[in-house]
């Protein structure tokens, strides 16, 4: 899965974290400083700020001196897609969470207007409404052309993934025939795991980055936000908050979910042996007769109900969650809402701001249903890896059915 695309993974993948390490501790302690105010820019103009602009330059510099060095190490034959590729995924990614940044620097202005427009407060005018509207479709257009770029680079980054691990399971197609639904595997497992592992790699990267920018600018608005509700005055009150409800919920769910994996697995499994008698049974007549699919068929009914019934509960647990989640924020700021100590446009800001820090802390949650299926698709390309070992395989490979069927 990964040995097709990556040069020497193991190794790879934990130079690439120190080094990054590396790079950010360089960044903050020294570099971060040396161009540009870190006051916040309103508008378009913050994409190519002095400020920013440095930072792209650092960015790629630490990039292209990584993959020198392994273009020199370890040659790899897809080793400009998967290292500067990767590069680029993940800036990509940094710069839409730079949009988030962007644009809740803007609901500052914009919601105050709007406040001092209804309330007659002072002066506004349609121009002055208008030239906000014009700031954010500023921002807006560079989003949605980055945006619509970056998913075009991805498609054929996440394509030739796929074709590496195509190349690398075709080529030892011999011993891999005869494991259950080789041809599934090899077909479409290798696409699904390429699309799942980087739409993954990149929400996990942005919980990240979103927390990087969104931390310090929580802190620094919930400032006069002095206590909460029950618990009422600690420090750091709304990051406190945001994290123990995150928490919260990400082991709520991984509690009750624990089995989905496992379940998805054989669902996979009883779908391909039936879809391999059918394929059997366009060239044989004496295949695909109604008796051994209407059996083929029973066992795929009894995985599915299965799955069907332990969806049941984690659905329960997440709906509740995720619907108490919507209100959480407006419980905690109540009191402060209630003493008048907020204006709409700092309150939006906090708003958008906690809702961006929570939704990183639950990255697990608003995954769980993507992680289920990339785990499957997991367990059945080691079954292939470990045949081309030569080494047992897994014991979910030998095991007939789900316990509890």
């Amino acid at each position: 899965m990964f040995v097709s695309f990556f040069p020497r993974p193991k190794i790879f993948f934990i130079s690439a974290i120190v080094w990054a390490a590396l790079a950010m501790t360089l960044w903050y302690s020294y570099a971060n400083e040396l161009y540009g105010s870190s006051a916040p820019v309103v508008g378009v103009s913050t994409f190519w700020s002095v400020r920013s602009l440095w930072f792209d330059l650092y960015f790629w510099a630490f990039v292209g001196i990584f993959t020198a060095f392994w273009m020199w190490f370890s040659p790899h034959r897809w080793a400009l897609w998967s290292i500067p590729g990767s590069a680029l995924i993940l800036f990509a990614t940094y710069f839409q969470v730079q949009v988030s940044v962007a644009i809740n620097t803007w609901y500052g202005p914009f919601y105050d207007l709007l406040q001092a427009a209804l309330s007659k407060s002072k002066p506004v005018t349609v121009e002055q409404i208008y030239g906000e509207f014009s700031t954010f479709a500023g921002i807006a257009l560079v989003a949605v052309t980055v945006g619509v770029l970056t998913r075009f680079f991805v498609s054929h980054y996440i394509f030739r993934w796929r074709t590496a691990m195509n190349d690398f399971y075709i080529a030892h197609w011999p011993r891999l025939r005869t494991i259950e639904g080789a041809s599934q595997r090899v077909q479409e497992d290798t696409m699904r795991f390429a699309t799942i592992t980087e739409g993954l790699g990149v929400n996990f990267i942005s919980a990240i980055l979103t927390l990087i920018a969104f931390l310090p600018v929580l802190l620094r608005l919930s400032s006069i936000i002095t206590e909460l509700p029950i618990v009422g005055a600690i420090p750091y009150p709304l990051v406190i908050a945001a994290i123990v409800w995150s928490i919260f919920g990400t082991g709520l769910l991984a509690l009750i979910g624990i089995k989905l994996p496992g379940i998805e697995f054989f669902n996979q499994r009883v779908e391909a042996a039936y879809r391999k008698e059918l394929v059997l049974g366009e060239d044989d007549p004496a295949r695909a007769d109604p008796m051994t699919l209407n059996e083929l068929f029973v066992h795929i009914r009894k995985n599915y109900f299965w799955f069907y019934l332990n969806y049941l509960y984690f659905n329960v647990g997440r709906i509740v969650y995720l619907q108490t989640d919507v209100i959480f924020p407006y419980i905690l700021l109540a009191p402060t809402i209630v003493a008048g100590k907020l204006t709409l446009g700092p309150l939006q800001q906090i708003l958008n701001a906690f809702t961006q820090v929570r939704n990183s802390f639950q990255i697990l949650i608003n995954s769980w249903t993507t992680i289920v299926d990339l785990l499957s698709v997991y367990k059945r390309l080691r079954g292939f890896e470990a045949m081309i070992a030569g080494a047992p395989l897994p014991d979910i490979e030998h095991v007939k059915e789900p316990a509890g069927i």
